[in-house]
């Protein structure tokens, strides 16, 4: 059969765009349970949850729906990243059950809401923790002999990964805070306001440790953006340059640009890592092409993801829009 399209690398745009697409819709309200324990007052956390009732769960179908794609388009990166991450993975889906759980019995409890909110809060900030370090991982590389992963388990636990869970903490942290400032009012607006610049401070401090370490980790890494200044150097710059704007709207007081430009910063500095790493989908040894299903296998699939994904962003959008506003205590107005 004649092969009329670079099915594989389709399948790696369509995953590459769900999991930003999950990183950006997911980030704030793990922010949201991050920034729980500082908030002023528990009328402020009521309105921090309800913020983002309408759309929490309905956001996650983005990790679903890249986790099923990367299954059935790559299948050895199924064989290779689960044994080297099992505990990060578990981690990971064991923080956003944790929250999950917490963010409906926290509002049907009474004497326990406290514990409720504290699980709210862990499960969030272990469940970034891990996504960041899952992330890390990711750059490191990973041991394998042929095609199987022949490290320990623990091999994925490095200072390295350890910053940069630490990193993407910060970074949901400053997600959730430009999301207040865009959909509150009053005293928890200017809580937001104040705290979103340090916020920031500490992402781009993790940003620049990250930067300067990659390319000692990875020698192609280093080759890429170093052997010829080229055209990439736009993304870090792009980066910086979103920086700049969420400093400048949260001190002229605006509601919506310092959450458009914090988004700015993930989405940015996502393409950068794509544009370090690719083809390597399992770094250092194996290309797209190398961790692709069959042809055929890849065709049928993407008809299926063709008439989903339409879908989910017009539900997606829907919801934004009926629940755009600000938000009170007790809900919408």
């Amino acid at each position: 059969m004649e092969q009329q399209f670079d099915l594989t690398v389709i399948w790696a745009g369509i995953i590459g765009f769900g999991l930003m697409m999950y990183v950006l819709m997911d980030g704030f309200d793990l922010g949201q349970g991050i920034l729980f324990p500082f908030a002023p007052d528990e009328k402020a956390r009521d309105t921090m949850m309800n913020s983002i009732a309408p759309v929490w769960d309905g956001n996650e179908t983005w990790l679903v729906l890249g986790g099923a794609g990367l299954l059935a388009a790559f299948p050895l990166v199924y064989s290779i990243f689960l044994p080297a991450l099992y505990i990060g993975v578990f981690l990971l889906l064991s923080g956003l059950i944790f929250r999950g759980v917490a963010f409906e019995f926290r509002f049907k409890a009474k004497t326990s809401k406290y514990l409720w909110s504290w699980s709210f809060s862990v499960g969030s900030i272990v469940a970034a923790f891990a996504q960041g370090a899952v992330v890390g991982a990711y750059i490191q590389g990973f041991e394998t002999e042929g095609f199987v992963y022949s490290g320990g388990a623990l091999d994925w636990l490095t200072p390295f990964t350890v910053i940069t869970g630490l990193g993407l903490v910060a970074g949901y942290s400053l997600l959730g805070s430009t999301w207040l400032i865009m959909k509150t009012e009053g005293a928890l607006q200017d809580w937001a306001y104040k705290i979103t610049p340090r916020l920031l401070a500490g992402l781009l401090t993790v940003f620049t440790i990250v930067c300067i370490y990659t390319p000692f980790i990875d020698a192609n890494v280093k080759t890429r953006w170093f052997d010829n200044i080229s055209v990439i150097w736009i993304l870090p710059a792009l980066t910086l340059y979103c920086s700049y704007i969420v400093l400048r709207s949260v001190k002229k007081r605006q509601d919506g640009m310092p959450f458009v430009a914090s988004m700015g910063i993930f989405l940015f500095s996502y393409l950068g890592l794509l544009v370090s790493k690719w083809p390597y989908i399992v770094p250092p040894n194996f290309t797209i092409y190398d961790a692709a299903s069959a042809y055929n296998s890849q065709l049928f699939l993407l008809l299926g993801f063709l008439f989903v994904i339409p879908i989910i962003l017009t539900y997606t959008t829907w919801t934004y829009w009926v629940f755009r506003g600000k938000v009170k205590q007790g809900g919408y107005h």
